[in-house]
Parts: structure tokens; sequence; C-alpha cells
């Protein structure tokens, strides 16, 4: 029962806080450019989270595992980030908005990172439950993502009953032109949603005994590790080709003629991520965590293939879409065990601080940036292409630097 009642605990911040990228990625682009910024503004300013998540989750991983009050951090840094956006409603003016989402993505990116390592944690050898708890953030993910859609795009479709998720949450659409939502309620909305992290963040539990581990094993010694390179190297890549599906794939669509079907698209692809971190125990036990990884960097290279050759194809986008179970929900599961592996108990905070900082920090930057700078200038399909090109890249470092006897068992 306590460990159920914990479960669910845990499972509620990671719902909150998906459901906040559920509203803030597909929809700030258009937030962003009904107050008249162009695409280079754009890119730069979306990359300001992004660089910031380089910096903050290693000083508060420090902080944390330092002082052993990492769920502690956890409830600052959400508090803080609550107040810290809450900026956004006093001015719209384009280094205003810089240094508040500089603020408030320090605060925001400083928390998951230490809720992964706290959920590792608490589980100890039960490790195979995280996919359980984390599956929770895809939903928080999916339910955002279509009711935001729905309440920011028009549809002619009235009535129409869909279902997703194999038919756990139905959205009934009633969406018309008169009943659309203008993009400045965005802030109000994403600051229910900060509030949710917050509370959610106050019902998670303190670890036992963080502060009584000895510290007889060096970071260097697990960031020297073959395995931590060629794993944040990799990863690194695949995030910065994600970069123009974060931060344009709304706008890409729109383009593209399929404006009213981005919130399905994207809730589809983490519907397909969810149902792959439902197997993903047994995928990681049957065929190890090198073929898992060339595997899906292999699909995400077809993926943006797909999507940068076929815009106006429905199929084929859907196609695509459903590859970002392994171009997110492989990667990012099988990367969460590795870094929980590599690096000892008293690093923990450091270690996913610094797989996130890298990955989704720094390569989602440089990927934002890139799109935003080329976009108008070489168009989307050009900009997907380089993405192609990046996660190939990640493929062939996977081939040769991951061991190929990386056979763990989980």
């Amino acid at each position: 029962m306590l460990k159920s009642l914990l479960h669910w605990r845990l499972s509620s911040f990671y719902f909150f806080y998906f459901a906040t990228i559920g509203a803030l990625v597909p929809y700030w682009n258009h937030y962003l450019k009904d107050l008249g910024f162009n695409d280079a503004e754009i890119g730069e300013l979306i990359a300001i989270v992004l660089v910031t998540k380089v910096v903050a989750p290693n000083v508060w991983g420090w902080i944390a595992d330092h002082t052993g009050k990492r769920v502690q951090i956890v409830r600052l840094a959400s508090l803080l980030s609550v107040i810290c956006f809450a900026g956004v409603l006093f001015n719209s003016s384009y280094w205003w908005l810089a240094i508040v989402m500089l603020f408030f993505s320090f605060f925001w990116n400083a928390s998951l990172p230490q809720v992964e390592a706290v959920t590792m944690n608490h589980l100890g050898q039960d490790t195979h439950h995280y996919n359980a708890i984390r599956i929770w953030g895809s939903v928080g993910f999916v339910i955002a993502v279509i009711v935001f859609g729905q309440w920011f795009t028009a549809s002619d479709t009235i009535d129409q009953v869909r279902a997703v998720v194999g038919g756990v949450i139905k959205v009934r659409e009633k969406a018309t032109t008169s009943t659309m939502l203008p993009f400045s309620v965005l802030p109000y909305l994403l600051l229910v949603l900060f509030t949710g992290i917050w509370i959610s963040s106050m019902m998670i539990p303190k670890e036992d005994g963080v502060k009584k581990i000895s510290r007889k094993r060096p970071l260097c010694e697990s960031l020297c590790h073959k395995n931590v390179i060629f794993l944040l190297l990799t990863t690194f890549l695949l995030q910065a080709s994600h970069g123009p599906y974060y931060a344009f794939f709304t706008r890409y669509l729109e383009e593209s003629g399929h404006v009213d079907k981005a919130g399905y698209l994207w809730a589809w692809a983490v519907v397909a991520e969810i149902i792959i971190f439902v197997y993903m125990h047994r995928l990681l036990q049957r065929f190890g965590a090198r073929n898992l990884f060339l595997v899906a960097f292999a699909l995400t290279t077809i993926r943006w293939l797909l999507i940068a050759s076929v815009p106006g194809n429905l199929g084929v986008l859907i196609l695509a879409q459903t590859l970002h179970a392994a171009s997110f929900g492989v990667v990012h599961a099988v990367s969460i065990y590795l870094i929980h592996h590599y690096f000892t108990q008293e690093h923990q905070g450091r270690g996913q601080a610094l797989y996130s900082s890298l990955s989704f920090g720094l390569g989602g930057a440089i990927g934002s940036l890139f799109s935003g700078y080329l976009w108008s200038t070489v168009g989307g399909s050009t900009v997907f292409y380089i993405s192609a090109t990046l996660s190939m890249m990640a493929f062939v470092l996977a081939w040769f630097g991951v061991e190929r006897d990386n056979n763990r068992r989980f």
C-alpha cells in the first residue's frame, strides 16, 4: 500500500511536468509569432530555455549531492519557476522575455533530473517499475497537447469522438472557429500547470539516508568511463536532431496544410512512446542497451527523412510520429538506466543532471538555434534533412563506441 502511494506521488509530478511540456513545446512558438517575433528571434528565445538546461541541472545536482536535500531542492525550484514565469504577464518585449525565460528555466530545468534520481533511489532493486511511473508523464503530455490543440486551432469536425491511448483517454471535439482561444491566453494556462508541478513536488517523500553515504568513488571515474562518454555524445547528437521538431514542427504542419491535425500528431507520437515504455524492461532484458540504441538511432534517421521528404502526406506523418517511440522512448529509457548504473548513489543527482544538460539542454539548444536561423532561408524540409544527418552521426558513434558485449540486464 505504501509503495503504491509512493508511486502515485511520483507519477503526479511526471504528469504535471510533461503536461507543461505538452503545452509549451508545440504552442509557445505560435505565441511568440503572434507577438511579432521573427523566426531567428523565436529560435533564440526557445534556445534560452534549453541553454539553461546545460547549466542549471549541474548546479542543482551538485548542491543536491552535497547536501542530501534533493526533494527540498525540487520543491524550492518548482516554486521559484512559477514565480519567475509569471513575469511573462507584465511585458512582451524581446529582452524582457529573454530575461524572464532565463530565470524561469534556470529553476524549472533543475527539478526533473533530481526527481529522476529520487525515483530510481526510491525504487532500489525494483528499477523495472520506473517505466510504470514515467509513463504518466507521457499521459500528461498527450492530454495537454490534445486539449490545447483544440483550444488554439480551428476544426471543421463537430461532435466527433476520438480515442487516445487505447481508449483510456477520450477527447470529444467541439472546436469551431468561434470557440478558439487566442494565444495570449497560453501564459495563464501554463501558470496553472506550473503550479501543479509545485503542488505535486510537495507530495514527494524525502529520501532516507542520502547524506550518510561515504564518497568512496570519485565522480571523474564515472565520467571517464568509455560507455558514459559515448552515451553522452550520442544522446547530444540525437537531441540536436530533435531541435527543429520541438521548435518548429507545429509551424511545419501549418505550412504543409495540417494545422488542424497538429495536436493529434503530437499526441500520437507520445502514445507510441507510452506503448514502448510498457515493454521497455522486457526489451532491455532481451536485446541489451547497445542493440536498442542502434535500432533507435536508425529509426530516428528514417523519421526525419520521412518528415522532410513527404510533409503533405498525412499517412506518412503518422508513421513518422509513431517512430517517436524509438527516437525518444527507447533512447531515454535506456539512458536513464545506464546513468543510474554508471553513477553511484552519491553522484546520482549530477549523473542525471549531466545527461539532461548535455542532451536535452546543449543538444536541444543547438538544434533550436540552427533551425531558427535556417528555417526562413532554406525551408523546413532542408532543416529536417540536417536532423537526419545528425541522428545518423549518432548511429555511427554508437556502432563504434558502445561495447558490443553491453547486454546488461536491468
